[in-house]
């Protein structure tokens, strides 16, 4: 494959020791903070009998975090841009912790909806500021490896996080309590790591203008949004389904309410994401997201299919399917979105795309908590299995690679990202 022209325009990354803490501690912040954000998710049965919430309850817990995440992508999406990303990385890390402080003592739905609020503001600035942190300070080489950990390191995060929640919620004292300190403790860490690497982006005046909402793409990435549109709206839709409906699944129809088994139901959605970047790297963007997008449709009618037989294993086996495909989608998306890019345009960029990314989750989950209230799970499932299946079709026929750079003709590959 031959190498990529360097854009004349390019941003020249920070060099030696701190670059390489910064780049750490970036994808460390971005796991770290997606992982406090899934902890809730394995305790809501646990909730559910001790507060007394009910599944329109907890879709709701999941509309404030999307609105949360909203709110900050579209007023503070930009911020870093002005007073550079480890000060915004730093706010994302003690906002989460203050969450998690909330959640300590879940009584009833009032401090869970306040609390995923302030962890929804957080993912929402880490998407913004953590992934063009990340983008920013990557090594050259591979390639796809500053968009493989800005696009897949909230899914990692997920994963962990649910995962060691449901293990300590079955097998640590305190069940309810221990994830939610363990967290703090590891968002501290992150917050050290942020303070010890190299700034990407000096402080210039601008800072409360960028408050405005306001969402820019650049000319090359504007034919390109659609497609990464559709991907998103169906993709997170679906993980918005595990995470607000997975523990209901779980008890209703696989037969269990314990939490370890609701966060490896979870986790099958969102694990196999992390081995997507490096698969998705090797092909150009418009084939990786066609690819991706028919395992993603292949795996979620398998999910239908497997409620309505009552089988576990294939749930998690269809379900990992579903993941795989989602990564490899909206890893080659975003790679595409950044191909090119300025460190200016990073953080918009990357708040345009979240933005769909969350809007389209949290849309789905406000449609299906009404119509969850007289429709069962497995007629519920049947929707988003209808969804999956048109963003493939629109997928297959409409995706397109990004335009080459000047003396570049391989569309496949970055230059800064």
């Amino acid at each position: 494959m031959a190498p990529v022209t360097p854009s004349p325009a390019a941003t020249p990354k920070p060099s030696g020791r701190r670059r390489r803490i910064a780049f750490l501690a970036s994808a460390s912040a971005l796991v770290a903070a997606f992982a406090a954000s899934s902890s809730p998710v394995p305790l809501y049965n646990s909730y559910r009998a001790t507060a007394g919430l009910t599944n329109a309850d907890l879709s709701l817990t999941v509309v404030a975090y999307f609105l949360g995440t909203l709110a900050a992508l579209l007023c503070l999406g930009r911020l870093s841009d002005y007073v550079g990303r480890r000060p915004v990385g730093l706010a994302t890390m003690l906002i989460l912790i203050a969450g998690c402080a909330v959640l300590l003592n879940v009584t009833s739905v009032v401090p869970l909806v306040v609390g995923r609020m302030l962890m929804g503001v957080a993912a929402g600035l880490a998407s913004s500021a953590l992934t063009a942190y990340a983008v920013d300070t990557a090594p050259p080489h591979p390639a796809w490896l500053g968009s493989m950990v800005s696009s897949q390191s909230p899914l990692l995060g997920l994963t962990v996080g649910s995962l060691l929640s449901g293990a300590l919620y079955e097998f640590a004292p305190a069940p309810t309590q221990t994830i939610y300190v363990v967290m703090m403790i590891a968002l501290a860490l992150c917050a050290g790591l942020l303070l010890a690497g190299a700034e990407t982006r000096p402080r210039r005046p601008g800072a409360l203008a960028s408050l405005r909402p306001r969402i820019r793409l650049t000319e090359r990435a504007k034919p390109l949004m659609p497609i990464v549109s559709v991907v998103a709206a169906a993709t997170w839709a679906l993980g918005s389904y595990y995470q607000g409906f997975g523990p209901s699944v779980t008890a209703t129809y696989l037969g269990t309410s314990n939490a370890l088994v609701v966060a490896l139901v979870f986790a099958s959605y969102m694990a196999p994401s992390v081995v997507a970047g490096p698969l998705s790297g090797r092909m150009r963007p418009a084939r990786a997201q066609r690819l991706g997008m028919v395992l993603f449709a292949v795996g979620t009618c398998g999910l239908l299919v497997s409620l309505w037989q009552q089988q576990v294993v294939a749930f998690l086996l269809f379900g990992l399917v579903a993941g795989l495909g989602q990564g490899v989608a909206a890893s080659a998306g975003i790679r595409g979105i950044l191909y090119g890019s300025l460190a200016q345009d990073r953080s918009s960029l990357l708040s345009a795309v979240y933005l769909v990314s969350y809007a389209s989750a949290m849309l789905a989950t406000l449609i299906a908590g009404q119509v969850s209230r007289v429709a069962s799970l497995l007629q519920l499932t049947v929707g988003y299995a209808v969804l999956a299946v048109v963003a493939m079709t629109v997928t297959l026929i409409w995706a397109r690679d990004p335009a080459p750079l000047t003396g570049s003709g391989n569309p496949s590959r970055e230059v800064e990202a």
